[in-house]
């Protein structure tokens, strides 16, 4: 079976015109889709104790993550206010709560139980790749984060870096991918939107359409195609075969709200109607 920890970012996104929250975050997306696969799922992270944090917690176990490693802490949850402007998705405020956590000791050790962790760059974890790549095989998910020196720092550590290309023209996206191959990673991918995707190692290239499909909500596809490829790459599945299962996966996730359901009332920092209240004047400042 394959095994897969994630290590990092939690959040409760909120939609303000449906006054619902699902979990959500690229490592707890993770976590979960590993878990849907078929895989050995484990979830390294910090909560508040509060009801969204409730939220998070009772999902992540009706997943049959593994959440030995989950904190609970005094303090908030993190949250994101997400609205809408005109059909197109916006991001209206967020608060990182809790979230933003120190592992310790026992936290790398429980790592060596597993193929490889998944960790964010949103995840505020960079000074513990090098200490969790001594337990186990790293993903790291780079999302639109530039910085060549962080690349290159990163990346070498790396046995799965992935980035979000969909901005970048086709030399962009080659020179970012050469670079990451160059530093270290042992694959690299870069989901592209409707322009598919791409896999590569150092000598081969591989690549798949998008599944184009009519979406509900697109939050968290990208999380699922990364869940995916790394799932079936250490599973030993073709790299044709794992990009076009991700590709799948990702199209299912875009057909309901919130990165992997389980919505519930908005219950954070704010009451509903103080979240809709204020979510409006946002959207017509």
């Amino acid at each position: 079976m394959v095994k897969i920890a994630a290590m990092g970012d939690n959040v409760v996104d909120c939609y303000v015109a449906r006054g619902e929250m699902f979990p959500g975050g690229n490592c707890l997306n993770v976590a979960v889709n590993v878990a849907r696969f078929g895989g050995e799922s484990a979830y390294v992270g910090a909560i508040g104790r509060d009801a969204a944090g409730e939220l998070i917690r009772t999902a992540l176990s009706a997943e049959k993550v593994n959440i030995a490693r989950l904190r609970h802490l005094d303090g908030a949850t993190a949250y994101c206010l997400i609205g809408s402007r005109e059909g197109d998705r916006i991001f209206l405020d967020f608060d990182l709560g809790v979230s933003m956590f120190t592992p310790d000791e026992a936290d790398l050790e429980f790592l060596a139980g597993f193929q490889a962790v998944h960790i964010g760059q949103s995840s505020g974890l960079d000074a513990w790749i090098a200490s969790a790549g001594h337990k186990t095989l790293i993903s790291y998910d780079f999302s639109t984060r530039r910085d060549a020196k962080h690349r290159r720092d990163i990346g070498r550590h790396c046995y799965l870096a992935s980035i979000s290309g969909e901005d970048l023209d086709p030399d962009e996206l080659n020179d970012v991918m050469r670079e990451l191959l160059e530093s270290g990673a042992t694959w690299v991918l870069a989901t592209r939107g409707r322009a598919g995707a791409l896999l590569r190692n150092s000598s081969t290239s591989y690549s798949t359409p998008a599944r184009i499909i009519q979406p509900v909500d697109t939050l968290g596809a990208g999380d699922a195609f990364i869940s995916r490829v790394l799932y079936g790459l250490l599973g030993d599945e073709t790299p044709e075969h794992a990009l076009g299962q991700a590709a799948e996966a990702a199209a299912t996730t875009c057909r309901h709200f919130g990165a992997i359901g389980h919505g519930a009332a908005i219950d954070i920092l704010r009451t509903d109607r103080e979240v809709r209240e204020w979510a409006d004047v946002q959207m017509r400042g």
